[in-house]
Formats: C-alpha cells, sequence, structure tokens
C-alpha cells in the first residue's frame, strides 16, 4: 500500500529533496519578480559604476587650464539622472525580492499547515506542541528573511563585485590586479565563513525550537505546575534553555565578527591606492583616473559589509528550511487511498486476531477478535493501561494495525476511503476539546454548513438546548479556549449535539461520564440512549449502570481479550470482569 498524506490537494508540486531546493521552488513561480529584482540589482551596480567614472571626469575638467565649467554642469546633470534611475532600479530590487519573501511565506506556512493536518496522530503524539509551533512561526519567517534582506543584499551586492573588474581595465589593463585578486580570496573566505556558518545557525534554530516547545509545555500545564509548587523548578530549566539559546547567538555574533574579509578589503584599499599612484607618477593616469579608480574600489565594501550578516541571515532561513523540512518529510503512516471504498456506512465492525504496536515490538494490544453487528452497542472495560482507548482509536485509523484486520462492513479499514471513514465515526472522549468560538459553531464543526435549526435539534437530543438558552447570548456566546468556561457535564453534552450533528454510524464514547457528578449523568445517560439509537456504539466506561444494558462486553486485561459476553454472562463466567465491580 502507498503512503500518502492525508492533506488538503496542494496547489503546487514543490522539490523536498533539500532545503534550497525546496526554497526554490516556492520562489521560481515568481520568477517575473526575480527577474524584476535581478534587472534593478544589475542596473543599480552598472550606474553606480558609471557614477564614479563622471565623478573622475568632472575631476579632471575642474583642473583644466581654464576649468571647463560647462563640461562639469553637464557631468552633474548626468549624475542627477543617474541618481534618480538608481532609486528606480533600487525600488525595483528592493520591492521584487519583498513580495518575493512575502509570498513564499505564505505559501510555505500554507503547505505546512496542510501537511501537519495530514500526518498521523502517532506523529503528533510523539511531537513536540512548541517545537512545531516555533518551526511554523519563527522558522518560516526566516525564510522569509532569507530573500529579504537576505538574498535582496547578497545579489545585489555581488553586482557591485562584479564592476570594478570590468570598469577598472578601461584606465590601464593592470588596475584589473587589486579587484581580481580581492574577489578571489573574497569568496574562498567567504566559503570557508559559510562552511564554519552552517552548523552554528542550525543551533539557533534548534535552541530556540527547544525553548519554545519547553515554554509550551510549562504554560500547557500551568495548573500542575502551580498546583506541585514547581515555578521555581520550572523557572531554572526554562533559564537553561535562554542560556543555550542565547549562546547559540553569541557564537553566530563572534563568527560574524572575525569575518576575514574585512581585513582582505582594508589591503585591496591600500595596495590598489598605491598602485594607482604609482602609475600616476610614470604618467600613465591623470588624477581624475586615479579618482575614479579609488572610486570603484569604494564599491567593494558593500558586498564585504553586506555579508558579514546577509549570509548569516540566508544561513538561518536555510537552517530554517531544513527544520520544517524534516518535519514535513518524516514517514507518514497514513494512507488516505482517494480511491478507495465509498460506500454507505451500517456500522458492523470485526477485529480480526488484531495485534497493534506504538512503537518497537512490544504490542499494546494482541490476538484481539470480536464483532459487532450493526446497531449494537459495546462496552469495552479493563483496568487502567489495558488498551481500552488503543482498541478504539484503531476503528476510525487514528493508528493502524501492526497485524490482523480491522473491518467496518466487511470492508478492512485500510481500503476505505479515510475521508469517509471518519466521517461516519464520531468520537467522544473524556477531555472534551472545545474552541474558543461561538457554542453553535463548536456544535457545527463537523457540519459547518449546519443551519441553525439542525443545531437546536441536535442540541435538544444531546440535553443541551436548555443550558445554552440560559447563557448570555444562547447559540452564539463565545465559550473559552477547550471550553474552560463550561462544566465537564456541558462540555460532553456539547460534544455529543456535535455527533447528533454529523450523524455517524458509529459512535465511540471514552470515558465520557467519569468525571461528571450523578445529577449530570442523568442527562448524559438520556442523551447517550438517544445517540446509540440506530447506530453502533463503543463505549469505554467503569459504570455499571452503563456497562449493563450492552449488548456485548469486551474484558480487556493487559492488552489481550480476556473475556466476551453480556453482563450477566461474564458474571458468572469471567474471573477478570467480577473483580472490576469489585474494586
Amino acid at each position: 500500500m502507498s503512503i500518502a498524506e492525508f492533506t488538503l490537494p496542494q496547489r503546487y508540486r514543490t522539490d523536498r529533496r533539500g532545503p534550497a531546493r525546496w526554497v526554490a521552488s516556492h520562489a521560481i513561480r515568481r520568477w517575473y519578480l526575480l527577474l524584476i529584482a535581478m534587472i534593478g540589482a544589475i542596473g543599480n551596480a552598472a550606474l553606480a559604476a558609471a557614477t564614479y567614472v563622471l565623478v573622475g571626469q568632472a575631476f579632471n575638467a575642474i583642473l583644466a587650464t581654464p576649468p571647463q565649467l560647462g563640461q562639469v554642469l553637464r557631468i552633474a546633470l548626468a549624475i542627477t539622472g543617474i541618481a534618480i534611475g538608481r532609486g528606480v532600479l533600487q525600488f525595483g530590487r528592493n520591492a521584487g525580492f519583498e513580495l518575493i519573501a512575502q509570498g513564499v511565506e505564505r505559501d510555505v506556512r500554507d503547505e505546512m499547515y496542510t501537511n501537519l493536518l495530514g500526518k498521523s496522530m502517532t506523529f503528533h503524539n510523539l511531537q513536540p506542541v512548541g517545537d512545531t509551533m516555533a518551526r511554523a512561526t519563527n522558522d518560516v519567517r526566516e525564510i522569509n528573511f532569507l530573500f529579504s534582506p537576505g538574498l535582496n543584499l547578497v545579489i545585489g551586492s555581488l553586482n557591485f563585485l562584479i564592476m570594478p573588474l570590468i570598469v577598472s581595465p578601461r584606465y590601464h589593463p593592470s588596475l584589473i590586479l587589486t579587484p581580481a585578486v580581492f574577489t578571489i580570496l573574497y569568496i574562498l573566505a567567504l566559503r570557508v565563513y559559510l562552511r564554519q556558518l552552517k552548523p552554528v545557525t542550525t543551533n539557533v534554530r534548534s535552541a530556540f525550537g527547544t525553548l519554545n516547545s519547553r515554554l509550551a509545555e510549562a504554560l500547557d500545564g500551568i495548573e500542575t505546575v502551580k498546583g506541585t509548587s514547581q515555578e521555581t523548578a520550572e523557572i531554572s530549566r526554562f533559564d537553561a534553555n535562554t542560556r543555550r539559546h542565547r549562546n547559540a547567538v553569541v557564537r553566530q555574533g563572534d563568527l560574524e565578527a572575525r569575518f576575514i574579509p574585512l581585513l582582505i578589503l582594508g589591503i585591496a584599499y591600500g595596495f590598489g591606492l598605491l598602485h594607482a599612484l604609482l602609475l600616476f607618477h610614470q604618467g600613465q593616469l591623470d588624477t581624475g583616473e586615479v579618482i575614479a579608480y579609488f572610486s570603484l574600489l569604494l564599491m567593494l565594501d558593500f558586498p564585504t559589509f553586506t555579508s558579514m550578516w546577509a549570509y548569516s541571515q540566508i544561513s538561518l532561513g536555510l537552517a530554517g528550511a531544513r527544520r520544517i523540512l524534516e518535519l514535513m518529510n518524516r514517514q507518514n503512516n497514513l494512507d488516505q487511498n482517494v480511491a478507495g471504498y465509498t460506500q454507505p456506512m451500517k456500522g458492523e465492525i470485526e477485529f480480526r486476531d488484531v495485534r497493534f504496536c506504538y512503537s518497537g515490538d512490544d504490542a499494546a494490544l494482541e490476538g484481539i477478535t470480536f464483532k459487532a453487528k450493526p446497531g449494537q452497542t459495546v462496552a469495552i472495560v479493563g483496568q487502567t493501561g489495558a488498551g481500552k482507548t488503543t482498541l478504539a482509536r484503531l476503528v476510525n485509523r487514528t493508528y493502524d494495525v501492526c497485524g490482523g484486520q480491522v473491518l467496518v462492513d466487511g470492508e478492512d479499514v485500510r481500503n476505505w476511503n479515510l475521508e469517509t471513514l471518519r466521517r461516519n465515526i464520531s468520537i467522544i472522549e473524556q477531555d472534551i476539546f472545545l474552541f474558543s468560538r461561538p457554542i453553535a459553531e463548536n456544535i457545527a464543526f463537523g457540519k459547518p454548513g449546519a443551519t441553525q435549526e439542525e443545531v437546536e435539534s441536535a442540541a435538544r437530543a444531546a440535553q443541551a438546548h436548555e443550558f445554552i438558552a440560559e447563557a448570555a447570548e444562547g447559540y452564539q456566546t463565545v465559550i473559552g479556549e477547550r471550553g474552560v468556561t463550561l462544566s465537564g457535564g456541558q462540555r460532553q453534552r456539547l460534544a455529543l449535539a456535535r455527533a447528533f450533528l454529523t450523524d455517524p454510524r458509529i459512535l465511540i464514547l471514552d470515558d465520557s461520564t467519569s468525571a461528571i457528578d450523578s445529577a449530570t449523568e442523568d442527562y448524559i445517560q438520556r442523551a447517550i440512549y438517544a445517540a446509540s439509537r440506530g447506530r453502533t456504539t463503543l463505549i469505554i466506561t467503569h459504570r455499571l449502570s452503563q456497562i449493563r444494558w450492552a449488548d456485548l462486553i469486551l474484558v480487556l486485561r493487559k492488552g489481550k481479550l480476556a473475556a466476551v459476553g453480556t453482563h450477566d454472562e461474564l458474571m458468572q463466567t469471567s474471573e477478570a470482569y467480577r473483580r472490576i465491580f469489585s474494586e
């Protein structure tokens, strides 16, 4: 079976074989902006060189006997025109690279987001959220900076490196020596610098990811931190991570401070001026040509000074791209199976000698075999860690089996079209996730086009309409993030309303009434009874009141199926089942 991401369709294909290829495949779509930027960069450098040539001619005109003031005026007007032209060209260069940077950043965010949505739960369970957020925000932003100011300044400055090589020989062939030697030494020094810079910038991005990951964990678990008085310990851990990030950034700054081309530039200025003065002394150059030549050498300072941090920005951008690609290219064990089975679901569930491993060879489930007919209610019981939730997650392919088969309506779930499979299965967990949006939008999350009447009907069936109507703005009341402004029972009923609205053929209730009081349980119980009618229901619970009326009860023990039957049968035949209710 092929491994494909379960993502929204990409607008265009990108080359993920390496960070530079990947970034380039995004940028090349904006070739017209790149062309404008390149014309601006080359034209700006060429006009800068022309300015220095004209300045040399102006000095000769002034020093002439008598001074040629008319020529000076014409040169001044020409330089003014060139300055205006350079302004237009610089604008084109800057605007071109900035538009490329912003467009690539947007497209990279889109690609990464759809990629993350397509990753399996195995991936998300192992990947720290804080590190993912660092890659999705800061690393993506570094890709933006790679283009502007990074490539913007690098390409602009490299043209300033080329112009002295082209123009210097017009005064004397030997004057190409200084810019040529400087260029060779500059490239060699830059190569060494970039080789040293790559691991440093990679470490900077990695340290930031670790820092962000720890911050996200501390904030997400703030209740635990405060409840155990671990604020001081968390501050110490965070301080250690900030020091690591600070040290990585300082190491980068130290490397930039020891940038060798700065020393080479100073030597080039001295040697070039000396060379020009010797030719002047021999009568082979006049004053204006010496001034023009030395002005051309001053063009070398732009690539030298900008490369101290422009290449660092490019390296940081490529390091960020490398981290994002590592995340996106990580093997995904989820197959969307677009051409898979899409027939209307009846709700029959069958496990055939199922084996599942989270990692390695240690099986979380082994030898699980049972069959639930459409419309039946199946209770799954067992001690903590027995594998109850894992078993339920295999039905909708949150995880895939390591061995055996899980079948729905007689078809292996891996043969189903994944979207069709999941649209017909609804899971309600103990820890309900609700979005910081109006109640109506939370209920209609699985069916965005639902009408207000459909939303209210689902809420009534879930015993939720009464408390919703009493809220400040009714169904338009915005609830806090994760539903913190609601009680546990209210969150459960909203989740049930969400399930009613999508009308799944299979409903999975994962310990959904364990944290509510008996009065609230009556509401939940009535809603569950209503929800289970006409659909196959899997209930993971310890409440005898829910287990007794199940058509089939599965008793799990250490990842294996210890017993299968009805409540009365198991009370007589299963010691493991009786032990659950005696504890």
